[in-house]
């Protein structure tokens, strides 16, 4: 019968428990950007009108940079009353609208001028870029694999340090390191498309540095190692 059933091992066949970290930084590989586009009215229609013009002219110039931007989502969309400060009654002295996108790139040379030009636009706000990751990223692979091999180099000097040698791997457990969140970004896959219509004369485009992002995992690892020399 084997030693399985006893946590900490036997004399002849002693059991090391080590965790084993890896802290790795790469590029990062997408930045999302969020855009609020607004419009007043004194009626609703007018707020209607010219927050669905201003909106068609986001998705116009975000289209307009082709497979740069890989996705545009549109978030909340509201359409507010503002009511008379005095008097009694509900007197609507005017209409807010707002509509939230997201637009995410993978064009780091584009996004630059893109939140520029974006920004540039009518009643328009620009929030980021917050820079990520793929959730698929082989960085996430490697964080894990660091990880466990500086756990095994850690066994194996705690087993030399008392004159035993690493025998067989008991347990390697993970400690969820593919929920570890990114800081970095990878760099974009190539020059930033021909300028959209109009691009000429505007302001100038930012000089955005991508932010690094850190990959962090753990993970537990026990061992069965040969007798130590004491």
């Amino acid at each position: 019968m084997t030693d399985t059933a006893q946590p900490y091992g036997t004399p002849d066949h002693p059991r090391l428990a080590v965790r084993g970290e890896a802290r790795l930084q790469f590029d990062p590989e997408i930045a999302r950007v969020g855009i609020t586009v607004t419009a007043r009215g004194k009626d609703r229609r007018a707020a209607l009108d010219d927050l669905t013009r201003r909106n068609s002219a986001v998705l116009e110039l975000a289209r307009g940079y082709g497979e740069a931007v890989e996705k545009l989502e549109t978030g909340a969309f509201s359409i507010t009353p503002e009511l008379a400060q005095r008097g009694r009654d509900e007197k609507i002295r005017a209409y807010h609208g707002r509509v939230l996108i997201t637009a995410l790139l993978n064009d780091f040379t584009a996004l630059g001028e893109f939140t520029t030009r974006a920004g540039d636009l009518d009643m328009t706000r620009i929030d980021g870029p917050w820079w990520s990751l793929r959730p698929e990223s082989p960085a996430h692979g490697e964080a894990r694999r660091q990880a466990v091999r500086e756990a095994v180099q850690r066994a194996r000097e705690y087993a030399e340090a008392v004159g035993a040698q690493l025998a067989a791997l008991v347990e390697l457990a993970d400690l969820g390191a593919e929920n570890a969140a990114p800081v970095a970004f990878a760099r974009g896959y190539g020059g930033a498309p021909p300028p959209a219509p109009g691009a000429a004369g505007g302001a100038p485009a930012l000089d955005l540095e991508p932010q690094a992002q850190t990959v962090y995992a753990q993970v537990n690892a026990r061992f069965i190692m040969t007798p130590p020399k004491l």
